[in-house]
């Protein structure tokens, strides 16, 4: 009997055995530990990394700024929210919001942000989270 049951339990190993190995085909961008996009994650902090970060929640998909003023434009300052809404790397999965202040008579008035800076932003991000993953997975 015990001959038997190591017999059946060779034959199960060996066919496991052999160069044939099953292959995960998960999307590179959906082995990460956060609840987002990692090359969206890292594109995003990368983009807005000029400005003080507020808060930043990788589990949520949310980076928020402080004020910043460009030091040659010190009347002017502005506030990023960047949103990254799936773990898939699609243009749907970002969303950037801007707030804008100038400051008039000593005191910051809020300003329009022209949609093409929003768009901009969204560009900039996609096209590095499009480069993090092909360099990833040239690797």
């Amino acid at each position: 009997m015990t001959a038997a049951l190591m017999g059946g339990t060779m034959t199960l190993l060996a066919a496991c055995g052999g160069n044939e190995r099953p292959r995960t085909e998960l999307q590179a961008a959906q082995l990460n530990t956060i609840g987002v996009n990692a090359y969206l994650w890292r594109a995003a902090l990368d983009t807005v990394s000029f400005a003080p970060l507020l808060q930043a929640d990788s589990n949520g998909g949310v980076i928020v700024t402080d004020w910043y003023a460009n030091p040659a434009n010190p009347g002017e300052r502005v506030k990023l929210t960047v949103t990254i809404l799936d773990q898939d790397l699609r243009a749907d999965a970002l969303r950037v919001s801007a707030s804008r202040q100038v400051s008039e008579t000593g005191s910051w008035v809020e300003a329009p942000v022209q949609a093409a800076t929003v768009q901009k932003l969204e560009d900039i991000i996609l096209t590095k989270a499009r480069d993090l993953r092909r360099q990833a997975l040239a690797s």
